[in-house]
């Protein structure tokens, strides 16, 4: 049903009908009013028509008026409605008429029903006490105001009373009357003095909400007389003051303390009732000495803090807009030091009563049922009662028109002379509720208020929704017909709606067409035609994914749809369901139709993230969630807590989760910084689980602690949490000793206690000393002890290597650390004093030997015994002995082993070996000895050349193997053909060992062949080399194809590029020069190798053309021309006396002459010459600088080669390093020239080599001067 707006023409009638243009929704329609904020009704008739209105009271009293003595009775009553409206009044229920009251002046406004009475006494409004009520009343029905309760009030007096003067001893308590006359209003109390001074109140001295004055306790500045208590009574504005009370106090000196007592209220509990939505006051004096304190309490659950305030030195407990959830108990507790009292307030909370379903106005056609629901609650449950314009319905005659049900009026068959105003009352102890609803009863013809041949549009898969809004009345039926005039209905897609709406679900695009809405009643029939279009659906193909990504990384969500192409469309992207926009110069968000790029992720990127696509009938979105990870943030509320704890070096730290950024905090990490000791330098005092925010920690005594907290998840560790308050941990004893307590001497008659000094945080006090206890080991004799500070002591006087006793003990202010454990030390030691005895050296192979000797005696090695150096080096050949620089090689073998194996050596040769003990303080004498290493088969030989001599023959050319290792008896050479299938070796020996060139004959010019070159000795054939060639045959003519000149002013180079199938050969380079040849000097011809692959020829004229040519055997190979540059050719002089050999010999003695003066005269200056001090002190500095000379220290033959030389290296590096393995064929020289060596006490080997390559030079032979016990022996490089 829908409103009428008067926007069609209504057609006349023969009769009045009566048209509503608002109507409540009693058939799902809304009415909105069409003038007026009341409904309306027009009569029509064929002269015209009028507007009717129902009676609405638009105005009246509160529902509470007090008449004061000075006041009028004024009672307001207005309405609106048309026709005009009639009042009338009631008093308590009986009729009542202003106008026919005697000896009083009303006056009464025409068509109003307020009304005022104006008397001729002060108390003439007593008289006119009682409960109204206003009707207002029209053709359309009667109205109904609220009920008033009307009250007179005469002026307020106190009532005369004597007032004795009150006495009192000092600290009892007291209450000063005030008891002010009653008054319908709220009155306002004052306690002040005759000086109009208000009374100074606070927790001994407090004005209750009677009014009354308590004094918890009095003292005798409260000794006055002058206590008034002032009422001020609102209504008239009127304040009066009772008698001044006498307040007498009586000074003592012995006060009595006491507990406390209630004055207000006298007994132990109390009930009140609470309004709902009104505020609640509560009240507890007390009294007693000292003065007590007053605390509230609600054992049935927590107090409402938000509505709770405390007033009156929280004597008041005051809770506003009271609910049904404040009903039960509230405590108030008096407390001193002597004990307490208290008072219970039990609180029922109830309510007047309120609307949950208020009666409405409706619009009902001819024999329909009206129902008018009036539901309301309250407590204690409201009496509802009905009226029908203004009269109960008990008292109207049983019509079996309407009945009361559940609460509900329900009146049926209503017919055009039913319209009615009806009044729904609901009321209770605390007030009543009115509300009047109108009932309209009328007939109009069927109406369709939607626009005809409006056009619809939907798309496929959704609900489309045919509009057809009818109106009359009775109510109009409505149905939904095709082209055919079939109902639409037998598809179960189609429904309707009760307001006549056609719903289309899961539209088809064969559901596009016409569609006919009818509407008909007993007036009339009328129908509208809607055209449906259906559209293809908008889809989102391919939408965006949800993703994990990290912090400060990119992200592109993309987006593919499709749409009607009839419709215009777009696509917008949104986060958290708001538009996203690019954000102007930023390039953070990269947005184009179907893609969406987030740059630099952040945590605050993190969201849905959704592409909507659109048209006009339809949007579709699909979403996805951005999760952006990392590493968390910093850990808040970091606090500390249980300081009680310090005294046992403990504390309790706490704090609030991290936020984990998407990935699970799996620990927190604590640490702490000493700004004292060191500043912004965190040590960890360990990790808890991710899921623990608290943890107590041990504390170490006498530290500055400053904590902070660091959350780590699986992408790291975050920021770490503000810091901590500091804490400072008490002084305590020391906990803990030095570790890596060691004795050891550097010289023989001291030993050196050492150990790794406490970290700070282990003091436990500002400073910290060692005690260090030391006594030869084995003897029970007394401690011999020292307090240090550094983390040192140095022992003298000791024997040589005596192991001692030795314990370190922390020591600090407050007392010693625990008993130490005894570490066993030793004093200095000793150079070892005997060498080892050799045993003869055994051969392994030709280039291995073992090396074997018997171990030292312990008690000569003055030390712990490290182990055995074995120094080696070669000192010739036993084919010839050559004196060259040669290395020197080492093996450190441990204390356990006696023999030691020595790999890598040049067979055939002569070697020394050396074998020394060596402790902690060096090397002791060493044993030494030759032996020869056996002979072994050659290297390979040099330089294998091929070269052609003939098609059919080849000139092997090779120079000999570099090592022999032994007496050469010979070559063997073997060769075999590599492309004719055979796999057969030609071979044959070459006994003589001069031979270096062998030319072989009866090659096929057609085939390619490896050859195989070998040196023998006694011990066979060595290592081969391997050339592959050919003949001359094979290589066809000389391939010159690349070949070409340049030149410069006096030179030219010729180049060519060989080719990989010629084979060697020789040929002459011959530079003609071209033109006169009496201006050019002759250049002979040059032999040139082919696979030299180029040639530079000197010696040319500039500017000159040569012909180059390229012979072999008087054979032109190749011929070209080459002009070199500059101005011009340099003519040859004639020949004359300058070339004569008489000329030179005469300028040359000259020469030597002068040579010999020279030398004279500085040898005469150097004598007695006069010369400067700088040049004397040049001279000095000249001399002193003079090298010395390479002749001091002898050469030997390197072990590698014959042709290197290295100088002998002079340093005497310590005994350091790592050890290599056992026959190590590597020179110490290739780490340096030094090596150290190292065992545990137990002998293993925990050596290593190590040092500085150093060029030296060596004294005579294999001299290298005294040797150090510290230092061994230098090695050779």
């Amino acid at each position: 049903m829908a409103c009428v707006h008067f926007s069609y023409p209504l057609p006349a009638s023969p009769s009045p009908r009566v048209v509503c243009t608002s109507f409540g929704p009693s058939h799902g329609a809304t009415c909105q009013p069409f003038s007026h904020s009341v409904p309306c009704c027009m009569d029509l008739s064929d002269e015209g028509h009028h507007v009717m209105e129902p009676p609405i009271i638009t105005e009246q009293s509160p529902r509470r008026v007090v008449v004061f003595p000075t006041d009028d009775v004024s009672l307001k009553c207005e309405a609106s409605g048309k026709p005009e409206v009639q009042f009338r009044w009631t008093r308590d229920g009986i009729l009542f008429k202003p106008r026919e009251e005697l000896g009083m002046i009303v006056n009464q406004a025409p068509h109003s029903g307020s009304f005022s009475i104006t008397g001729n006494s002060s108390n003439f409004a007593q008289s006119f006490q009682g409960t109204y009520r206003c009707f207002a009343s029209n053709k359309l029905g009667t109205a109904m105001s609220h009920e008033i309760q009307l009250m007179a009030e005469g002026t307020p007096k106190w009532p005369k009373e004597t007032v004795k003067p009150v006495e009192v001893e000092e600290g009892e308590s007291v209450i000063l009357p005030c008891h002010p006359p009653p008054s319908a209003e709220p009155l306002r109390i004052y306690w002040m003095n005759s000086k109009i001074l208000h009374i100074k109140q606070d927790e001994r001295v407090t004005m209750g909400q009677n009014g009354n004055l308590y004094f918890a306790n009095v003292l005798t500045s409260d000794n006055h007389s002058d206590y008034i208590c002032h009422a001020h009574f609102p209504g008239t504005r009127t304040i009066i003051q009772k008698e001044p009370i006498d307040l007498r106090v009586k000074a003592t000196n012995s006060m009595m303390d006491r507990k406390p007592h209630l004055l207000f209220p006298t007994n132990s509990s109390s009930h009140l009732v609470a309004l709902q939505g009104q505020p609640l006051v509560l009240e507890c004096i007390a009294e007693g000495f000292p003065t007590p304190t007053i605390k509230w309490l609600r054992p049935s659950g927590p107090m409402p803090a938000d509505r709770v305030t405390y007033q009156n030195h929280n004597k008041t407990l005051q809770l506003l807009n009271v609910g049904e959830e404040d009903d039960g108990e509230y405590r108030c507790l008096a407390e001193n030091s002597l004990g307490s009292d208290r008072h219970a307030y039990y609180v029922t909370v109830e309510a007047a009563p309120y609307w949950l379903h208020k009666p409405q106005s409706h619009l009902y056609g001819p024999g329909e049922t009206a129902r008018l629901d009036c539901q309301v609650q309250g407590r204690p449950q409201p009496e509802v009662t009905w009226r029908i314009n203004g009269i109960p319905v008990e008292e109207l005659g049983k019509d079996q028109k309407y009945r009361i049900h559940h609460g509900a009026l329900v009146l049926s068959n209503l017919q055009p002379s039913d319209t009615m105003v009806t009044q729904c009352e609901a009321r209770n102890r605390h007030g009543l509720l009115l509300a009047n609803a109108y009932i309209y009863v009328v007939e109009l013809p069927a109406k369709i208020l939607t626009p005809d041949n409006e056009t619809y549009m939907a798309v496929q898969g959704s609900t489309a929704y045919l509009l057809c809004k009818a109106f009359g009345a009775p109510v109009p039926s409505v149905q939904w017909l095709d082209r055919e005039g079939k109902t639409v209905l037998q598809d179960e897609r189609f429904f309707p709606y009760t307001n006549g709406t056609l719903g289309i679900r899961d539209l088809q695009a064969n559901d596009t067409g016409h569609y006919f809405c009818q509407a008909a009643n007993d007036q009339s029939n009328v129908t509208i035609v809607a055209n449906l279009q259906v559209k293809d659906a908008t889809r989102i193909m391919q939408g965006p994914r949800s993703t994990i990504e990290k912090r400060g990384s990119r992200v592109m969500f993309t987006c593919q749809a499709s749409f009607d192409p009839s419709l215009q469309h777009s696509t917008t992207w949104r986060r958290d369901a708001l538009d996203l926009q690019e954000l102007g110069d930023s390039d953070k968000y990269f947005i184009e139709d179907e893609r969406l790029v987030i740059h630099s992720l952040d945590y605050s990127d993190q969201g849905n993230y959704s592409c909507v696509a659109s048209t006009k009938l339809d949007v579709v979105e699909s979403q996805a969630e951005l999760l952006v990870v990392g590493s968390p943030g910093p850990v808040p509320h970091l606090e500390v807590s249980d300081r009680h704890l310090l005294k046992q070096s403990q504390v309790r730290l706490s704090w609030s989760p991290a936020d984990d950024h998407n990935a699970p905090i799996e620990k927190y990490d604590i640490e702490f910084e000493d700004k004292e000791m060191a500043p912004e330098k965190w040590y960890s005092l360990g990790k808890v689980p991710g899921n623990q925010t608290s943890t107590t920690l041990k504390l170490s005594p006498y530290v500055h602690y400053t904590f902070r907290v660091t959350a780590i998840n699986k992408y790291g560790p975050g920021e770490p949490s503000p810091d901590s308050e500091t804490v400072v941990t008490p002084e305590a004893a020391p906990e803990k000793n030095p570790v890596d307590v060691k004795g050891e001497g550097n010289e023989t008659n001291n030993m050196i206690i050492t150990w790794k000094p406490l970290r700070w945080m282990d003091w436990n006090a500002p400073q910290v000393q060692y005690r260090v206890q030391w006594r030869p080991q084995k003897m029970q004799g007394a401690w011999q002890e020292q307090i240090v500070s550094d983390p040192f002591l140095v022992v003298s006087n000791t024997s040589t290597f005596v192991p001692y006793e030795i314990k370190v003990q922390t020591v600090n202010s407050q007392g010693k650390g625990p008993e130490p454990q005894i570490t066993i030390g030793y004093s200095g030691e000793d150079y070892p004093q005997a060498s080892p005895l050799l045993e003869p050296v055994k051969a392994l192979n030709s280039s291995t030997v073992l090396v074997s000797w018997q171990s030292v005696d312990p008690a000569q090695v003055k030390g712990h015994l490290r182990g055995y150096n074995v120094t080696y080096w070669w000192e010739g050949s036993q084919r010839k002995h050559n004196k060259r620089h040669v290395h020197k090689g080492h093996v450190v073998v441990p204390a356990n082993a006696t023999s030691a194996i020595l790999g890598g050596l040049q067979p055939y040769s002569s070697y020394w070996v050396e074998v020394q003990a060596f402790n902690g303080r060096g090397l002791g004498p060493a044993s030494g000895m030759t032996f020869n290493t056996p002979e072994g088969v050659p290297g390979h030989p040099e330089a294998l050349h091929l070269e052609c001599q003939s098609d059919t023959s080849l000139l092997l050319r090779w120079q000999p193997p570099l090592s022999h290792n032994g007496v050469l008896t010979g070559y063997v050479l073997s060769y075999q053909p590599l492309n004719d299938g055979s796999k057969e070796q030609l071979s044959f020996d070459l006994p003589d060992p001069e031979l270096q060139t062998h030319n072989l004959t009866n090659l096929s010019p057609h085939l390619r062949y490896r050859f195989q070159l070998q040196a023998t000795t006694r011990e066979g054939p060595g290592e081969a080399i391997v050339r592959e060639g050919g003949t001359m045959a094979l290589s066809g003519m000389p391939d010159f194809g690349n070949i070409s000149a340049m030149a410069g002013e006096n030179y030219s180079v010729v180049s060519w590029v060989p080719k990989e199938s010629q084979c060697n050969f020789g040929f002459q380079i011959w530079f003609k020069a071209l033109g006169d040849e009496k201006l050019v000097a002759h250049l002979p011809p040059q032999y040139v190798s082919y696979n030299q692959s180029s040639y530079t020829q000197w010696d040319l004229q500039p500017d000159t053309d040569y012909e180059i040519q390229l012979l072999k055997e008087q054979v032109l190979l190749h011929q070209m021309a080459v002009k070199t540059n500059g101005t011009g050719r340099v003519r040859l002089p004639p020949a004359g006396f300058a070339t004569e050999g008489w000329f030179i010999g005469f300028i040359s003695a000259i020469v030597v002459l002068l040579l010999v003066l020279l030398i004279l005269c500085f040898i005469k200056r150097s004598k007695g010459g006069k010369y400067s001090v700088k040049d004397k002190e040049d001279t000095q500095v000249d001399s002193e600088a003079r090298p010395m000379k390479d002749e001091t220290f002898g050469e030997y033959r390197s072990l590698e080669s014959d042709n290197e030389e290295k100088a002998f290296g002079s340093s005497q590096p310590s005994l350091n390093g790592d050890i290599k393995p056992l026959g190590s064929d590597d020179s110490l020289a290739d780490y340096g020239g030094s090596v150290d060596v190292q065992f545990n006490e137990d002998g293993s080997f925990i050596g290593q080599y190590s040092g500085k390559k150093e060029k030296e030079a060596a004294g005579g032979n294999d001299s290298s001067g005294a040797t150090s016990p510290v230092n061994p022996i230098g090695t050779l490089e």
